[in-house]
């Protein structure tokens, strides 16, 4: 059934929640590297640290996502996992400042990870359950737009409470500073009000056939089940989908060295600091989280332009000219030791960043069946993850061994991979949707 068009609040309150999701996450990206090495981690040891993240990715989102096909409820289909994530994300902001340790940390980032990630992917599959094809990427061009608001908010609130409303920067008992402290309990804050805002706002339409749904539901649907499931489905990709994961695990590779060493090289590379905890390193840390900002606001508006531009280039050259924007600005610090002209160069990740969350959904969106839409998703989160899990093991041997733990070469060899990825869009083939709708049907 074609779905009505709707309004931009509508498609805005359907994805507000993901402005808080993008809060926490937004917290988690500018702060854990510092947090492990306030809590005595080595270069070589932050890569293994940071599994949390794509390891849950991988187990929960293609799980969650055949769940939430299978679900009908009083609150919908998506809405239940949007708020059992919020829950518990929410608990886990709370407590992941106060880590005593480092297996403390490391043991809240896999709580914390595991609820965004119930909350993640069914945010994703709720715009292509309730819009029409044509307004498809204009819906992840909203979603985009919100993660950016989340990300700029989060990242510069400890620098926001220290310079503009005078909180001081004073080291708590494990070294991690009250600044920081106070933005994760904030965070949580509004992680649980966004998610609930889109619970009570946002609508979902009933399976059409609720006798095939009620047929379905009721089949196994085990752990075990759904695992089986994810393999198989992983051989029934679309075409198009198989050259946009090639596409997904080059680009969210240089993204995810990004936020492991980006932080800790603005307060070594550029700041000079040479001890953690020390005033400099601590400035440098606030700073990197006003560069995320930064990027975060150049995705914002992008973001709001992204449908147009890809009227003019099409989708694959939108997205060509995206990732070789970030692959500049990362490259680019290796030689930058002024403050500002980060800036400059997180500018070229937030247009990257812009074009990874709305191009390959949009093109994604209309390749799938919709009633496999929720774990379609799912599945195309693994070529996130797996990169991720790739990076996580094996990129500490790679500081420690080839780049000598020089935390700017570990920023720059995201910017490599981003170039990588820019040359994998050249082998997607993207079609219009009414060939889209006739490959489906066949």
């Amino acid at each position: 059934m074609e779905r009505p068009r709707l309004s931009f609040w509508q498609i805005w309150n359907m994805s507000f929640g993901f402005f808080g999701i993008q809060f926490g996450w937004g917290l988690q990206m500018a702060n854990m590297s510092a947090i492990y090495e306030y809590l005595g981690a080595s270069p070589s040891q932050i890569p293994i640290l940071w599994l949390a993240g794509p390891m849950t990715g991988l187990l929960i989102q293609p799980i969650i996502g055949r769940w939430s096909d299978r679900t009908w409820c009083k609150l919908g289909r998506r809405k239940p996992f949007f708020l059992v994530g919020a829950i518990l994300a929410s608990c886990a902001l709370v407590l992941m400042p106060n880590s005593a340790a480092l297996w403390m940390a490391a043991g809240l980032l896999w709580i914390l990870d595991g609820s965004v990630n119930v909350s993640m992917g069914p945010f994703r599959a709720i715009v292509a359950d309730n819009l029409n094809k044509n307004q498809m990427t204009k819906g992840y061009a909203v979603q985009s737009v919100l993660i950016a608001m989340g990300s700029v908010l989060a990242s510069t609130l400890p620098y926001v409470l220290e310079h503009v409303f005078g909180f001081t920067q004073t080291v708590g008992a494990h070294g991690v500073p009250w600044v920081v402290k106070l933005s994760f309990y904030i965070g949580a804050g509004v992680f649980m009000v966004c998610i609930l805002w889109t619970v009570f706002t946002a609508k979902e339409y009933p399976p059409e056939d609720m006798e095939a749904f009620n047929k379905m539901r009721n089949e196994k649907t085990g752990m075990m089940v759904g695992f089986k499931e994810m393999v198989s489905d992983l051989g029934k990709m679309p075409a198009t989908m198989k050259q946009l994961a090639w596409v997904q695990v080059f680009a969210w590779m240089g993204l995810f060295c990004m936020f492991m060493y980006f932080p800790v090289t603005v307060a070594r590379h550029v700041f000079g600091a040479t001890e953690q905890g020390s005033h400099v390193y601590i400035e440098g840390v606030e700073w990197a989280g006003v560069c995320f900002g930064a990027y975060g606001v150049v995705c914002f508006f992008v973001s709001m332009v992204i449908p147009y531009i890809t009227k003019i280039l099409t989708r694959k050259g939108t997205f060509i000219l995206c990732l070789l924007c970030g692959a500049t600005g990362l490259i680019s610090i290796y030689f930058i030791k002024n403050q500002y002209m980060l800036i400059l160069a997180m500018a070229g990740v937030g247009v990257m960043y812009a074009g990874v969350m709305i191009i390959p959904y949009s093109i994604l969106a209309d390749v799938l069946p919709p009633e496999k839409m929720g774990v379609f998703m799912g599945v195309f989160n693994l070529f996130i993850t797996i990169p991720e899990i790739i990076i996580s093991l094996f990129f500490g041997w790679i500081m420690g061994h080839i780049l000598g733990d020089n935390r700017t070469l570990g920023v720059v060899s995201g910017g490599i991979c981003m170039i990588v990825s820019a040359i994998l869009v050249l082998r997607v083939c993207d079609k219009g949707p009414e060939e889209y709708k006739e490959q489906i049907a066949a």
